[in-house]
């Protein structure tokens, strides 16, 4: 076992915890190289061992269960709970040096960090949207540390910039990304991500504004990236309406994917919405409609105030989001000067830089 000291990140569950933690661990390493490990505690779910074996970093998942008030829900929280705290324990006993916690939230950090508490490790919490959810209420009465991408009118919170990570920004030029994508490099692009997993609505609505709208999309092409649950049929209505582009179950290149954008339609998850922001794309954001926070139209609401994205009401019916979500993207589709407007926006804002905030705070809590 290394005496180096460690970075534990505890989250996962979804992509949208553990790309900011990722981002973090890279910024970390970047300022202060070979000086630090890092270790991810995560759930068991598939996706957090697919994405992170990717990313080739050491991890541990948690037994944690999702907090619910439905007595099956409830059951398996509190079964779980001292099974996950005994995994933590061990995890940071193991550890020859200095140890500092990084909570990004979700089910996964409540016993992590209730944990670390008890043990008197440092603890920072990452707030990533704009209604800290269950997780993240809890240990924000006992975090040393706050630090958050969103506004919150919630005491001894710290804002800081956007998280991405460096594969998620533009590797190059417009035509460069294209070309690296497969896609034509001289024509503009719209691209459309539902998040990780894609979102169905989305992937309905692109098959019908793909049948309504053909003629607004000549000199276009899509890059929409569906999920793997199937695209209800927007790679067939592209094709019969003669629309180029491609439909794809995953981006594994999103950082050519943003930069090859000349448009976007987006979830307003805080991932997309730091990536619009990063790469600076004209995006409309249709916030998931099945929040009853709705924090997702909260993420996006720094950039539409600024002028560099349009925020849309996603109805979920494809023949009402013809109006909702197709109105806007038609107006983007057909107005360079909107669009140019919009890129400007949202290149005033400052860089992303949020990762290498929370990374400094984790470096100086171990002495880096």
């Amino acid at each position: 076992m290394s005496a180096r000291p460690t970075v534990i990140f505890a989250g996962g569950g979804t992509g949208g915890h553990l790309y900011p933690a990722l981002a973090v661990s890279e910024a970390l390493e970047a300022r202060h190289p070979g000086k630090a490990d890092a270790l991810f505690l995560c759930s068991n779910r598939p996706l957090d061992a697919t994405l992170l074996e990717r990313a080739g970093v050491e991890f541990v998942p948690l037994p944690a269960a999702p907090f619910g008030i439905r007595p099956g829900a409830l059951l398996r929280f509190a079964r779980s709970w001292p099974f996950s705290v005994a995994v933590v324990r061990q995890v940071i006993v193991d550890r020859k040096g200095p140890v500092v916690m990084v909570a990004v939230g979700g089910f996964v950090a409540a016993p992590a960090a209730w944990t670390a508490k008890r043990l008197r490790i440092p603890l920072l919490m990452l707030n990533l949207d704009a209604a800290p959810g269950r997780a993240n209420r809890m240990i924000e009465r006992f975090a040393d540390a706050k630090l958050t991408t969103t506004p919150l009118d919630r005491k001894g919170f710290t804002t800081i910039p956007p998280i991405v990570r460096t594969e998620a920004t533009a590797p190059g030029p417009p035509e460069v990304c294209r070309e690296k994508l497969g896609l034509d490099p001289g024509r503009r692009t719209l691209l459309v991500v539902g998040g990780s997993q894609g979102a169905k609505s989305l992937n309905a609505f692109v098959a019908a504004f793909v049948r309504e709208h053909a003629d607004a999309l000549e000199g276009w092409q899509i890059l929409h990236q569906s999920g793997d649950r199937g695209d209800e049929g927007a790679a067939e209505a592209m094709r019969e309406a003669g629309v180029a582009g491609e439909v794809r179950p995953y981006l594994d290149e999103i950082g050519a994917a943003w930069g090859a954008a000349d448009l976007a339609l987006s979830r307003a998850g805080a991932g997309g919405v730091a990536e619009a922001w990063a790469n600076a794309v004209p995006t409309v954001f249709a916030p998931y409609p099945f929040h009853k926070d709705r924090h997702q139209a909260l993420n996006a609401k720094r950039l539409a105030e600024a002028g560099a994205a349009a925020i849309a009401e996603d109805r979920v019916e494809p023949e009402q989001n013809l109006q909702s979500l197709g109105e806007p993207l038609l107006k983007l589709l057909t107005d360079d000067a909107a669009r140019d407007a919009m890129r400007e926006a949202a290149s005033e804002l400052g860089p992303a830089d949020g990762a290498g905030k929370v990374a400094e705070a984790a470096a100086f809590r171990l002495g880096l």
